[in-house]
């Protein structure tokens, strides 16, 4: 049997995304913010792009017949740099020219607020990096009497502390990973003395002892709160408070008094200093009721740079002087930011569409608010402004949306729900709304089984389950009725 390899031609037929429809896709899908940073990386990576300076000359087309100044000192230096024999050498020369020029020639605008220098806008806009725990604790126990040897054991603790603020090993574990033997005795003093610190509770081990050491020692009150923390913590949580003013022998008013008290307290005193980064919204677009009209307006581009091809670099390729690798190195850029403007452009009038639908098929939560938001698909807007579905969940993706209502993700019109009892669709938000007005008008003294709550939504037209309010309440962090129950 003989083995080899045979080359066999095939031919078949496949669908392949040109280049140009690819980055459409990509722009659409980019929030604001991206959508910037991308555009400022084209304007250095890409040669032919300018940025306009102007606001004059940002609606004023640039025709063969109306050139401006800066063309005219462009074609000069061309002329000349045709002279020599270097011309990758003077384009390069040439493209730092052009930035200087607009730097130098920017027309002063009236308002002072538009003459800001952008970087210095955007550094004054962002936001500083937060400081760790460990580093506060730190800053303090720098400039604290310590002795040398408990400095260097509460540096360790200090290290060993969570984001929460509690101390996330044992002691004992803490001292063996020491290098220098050290005794409990000491490592006690060092926590005692981390504990001290700012914010109150840090350093403890667990929910009792951060909530005691968050205490006043001169408070009159302060043996009732630690009894009350050290003894019936959870029967707090239960809001059994007959019960825990009898076993501690004390007024209920009073124990009542300190409980309130105890609620105030931090159980997480790390959380101040969250390492977690809270991501900036840029709404995009924005919504304003006008004559009893809602109109839409795209408003998250007056940070994005407008951009144009620069006459120069068109001359280029009809010009002599340039060998065939230069006007196609060109050639190809040029079509590249062709493409890029093509696609912003795209960007903006499907954002527009899909928003202005957007309003038109929940105008009545714009006038009544969540209990008449309806009940929206993607297929929907998609078949009504006449693009795939796929579209407007890219245009819609991580983007905003100012209203008199508030400012909303796009995404939050469209939602779910199901059919009540006057045969509308109902949402499921408008559901948790009407569950949490339920609650909040309970009474306190006898609050109501989901059970209970079930029965009231279906006397409101909301015909759910019981299964269906216990998930909806949890998911809502409101706690359950024998939690909810206050004693008089």
């Amino acid at each position: 049997m003989r083995v080899g390899t045979i080359l066999s031609p095939q031919l078949r037929q496949q669908m392949k995304l040109a280049p140009q429809v690819i980055q459409s896709i990509e722009i659409l899908q980019l929030p604001m913010l991206a959508l910037v940073e991308h555009v400022q990386q084209e304007l250095i990576d890409n040669p032919v792009l300018e940025e306009v300076a102007d606001e004059d000359e940002k609606n004023e087309p640039k025709t063969e017949e109306q050139k401006t100044f800066d063309e005219e000192i462009a074609e000069g230096k061309n002329n000349e740099e045709q002279k020599e024999d270097e011309e990758f050498k003077k384009l390069g020369e040439m493209a730092d020219d052009w930035g200087d020029f607009y730097s130098q020639t920017s027309v002063k605008r009236g308002d002072a607020v538009d003459e800001r220098d952008r970087k210095q806008e955007a550094l004054e806009n962002t936001a500083a990096k937060s400081i760790s725990i460990q580093d506060y604790l730190l800053g303090q126990l720098s400039i604290m009497e310590v002795e040398d040897s408990l400095a260097g054991i509460c540096e360790n603790i200090i290290y060993s502390i969570n984001d929460n603020g509690y101390l996330a090993h044992p002691l004992e574990e803490v001292v063996e990973s020491m290098e220098t033997p050290v005794s409990m005795e000491e490592a006690d003093k060092a926590l005692e003395i981390v504990q001290n610190m700012e914010p109150l509770g840090v350093g403890a081990r667990n929910l009792k002892e951060c909530l005691i050491l968050q205490l006043d020692k001169r408070d009159p009150d302060y043996n009732i709160a630690k009894e009350l923390i050290s003894n019936h913590l959870e029967e707090v949580e239960m809001k059994k408070y007959k019960l825990i003013a009898k076993k501690m022998g004390g007024n209920l008013e009073l124990v009542k008094k300190t409980i309130d008290f105890i609620k105030t307290l931090n159980p997480k005193p790390g959380s101040l200093f969250s390492s977690e980064q809270i991501p900036y919204v840029t709404p995009e677009v924005r919504v304003d009721c006008v004559d009893g009209k809602y109109e839409v307006t795209l408003i998250g581009d007056h940070n994005l740079p407008r951009i144009y091809i620069s006459p120069f670099y068109k001359d280029v390729l009809n010009g002599k002087g340039y060998d065939l690798d230069t006007r196609r190195y060109i050639r190809k850029k040029i079509e590249s930011a062709r493409w890029l403007i093509d696609a912003i452009e795209q960007r903006k009038g499907t954002l527009y569409k899909v928003a202005a639908k957007i309003v038109e098929m929940q105008k009545d939560f714009f006038e009544e608010g969540l209990l008449s938001l309806r009940t929206l698909k993607m297929q929907d807007v998609a078949d009504a402004v006449g693009i795939h579905v796929s579209t407007v969940s890219r245009a819609i993706a991580h983007k905003y949306m100012q209203s008199p209502k508030g400012v909303f993700e796009i995404k939050f019109f469209f939602t779910g729900g199901f059919m009540n009892a006057d045969g509308n669709m109902e949402t499921w938000e408008a559901t948790r709304q009407k569950l949490a007005k339920i609650v909040n008008e309970e009474d306190k003294s006898n609050p109501l089984s989901d059970e209970e709550i079930a029965a009231k939504l279906r006397e409101m037209g909301s015909d759910i389950a019981r299964r269906t309010v216990t998930k909806y309440r949890r998911s809502m962090k409101i706690h359950s009725s024998r939690k909810r129950k206050e004693e008089d």
